[in-house]
């Protein structure tokens, strides 16, 4: 019983941790331009942040928001970038190669020159995003991908509207 009551009185002075949060000393790292492979960056706020050439391949960014971010040859291949907001965002020569960016907002992104080889797009929105350049780009991802009249494809590809 004595152990029971130190562990739930400790468990008071610690206070409430959340089994899957970000990790803030990662975020941190990661919102000053390092790299952070595998990282928990989960809900974290890049809105207006550049990072030039840096790894985040295989971190958890989902709800994150990257609203008007530069990523400028980063690599996100394999990252979990569900919900994620990145309206506005440019990500010019970066990897989202077999990202998870299921129902995520790159309304007004620019994705020239992005590698979207194997990334999971249900759900997401491309409207008047810019990505006649991208690589890798397939119809069957953007089959359950919506976007506008002012969204640019690689040639031959199609996108259905926006609802």
């Amino acid at each position: 019983m004595r152990n029971l009551v130190a562990a739930v009185a400790a468990a008071m002075l610690l206070g409430p941790v959340a089994a899957h949060g970000q990790n803030p000393v990662q975020v941190a790292h990661a919102r000053r331009g390092e790299s952070c492979p595998r990282c928990n960056l989960f809900q974290a706020d890049f809105a207006n942040v550049e990072v030039r050439g840096k790894s985040f391949a295989g971190a958890r960014l989902r709800q994150s928001d990257f609203s008007a971010a530069v990523m400028k040859h980063v690599n996100l291949a394999g990252t979990d970038l569900r919900d994620l907001n990145a309206y506005g965002a440019v990500f010019t020569g970066s990897s989202l190669a077999g990202a998870n960016m299921a129902n995520a907002s790159f309304v007004g992104a620019y994705l020239q020159g992005a590698d979207l080889r194997g990334a999971h797009l249900d759900g997401a929105n491309f409207s008047g995003a810019e990505m006649s350049r991208a690589v890798g780009l397939t119809q069957a991802q953007l089959a359950g991908a919506c976007g506008d009249a002012t969204t640019t494809l690689p040639r031959g590809l199609r996108i259905k509207p926006c609802t």
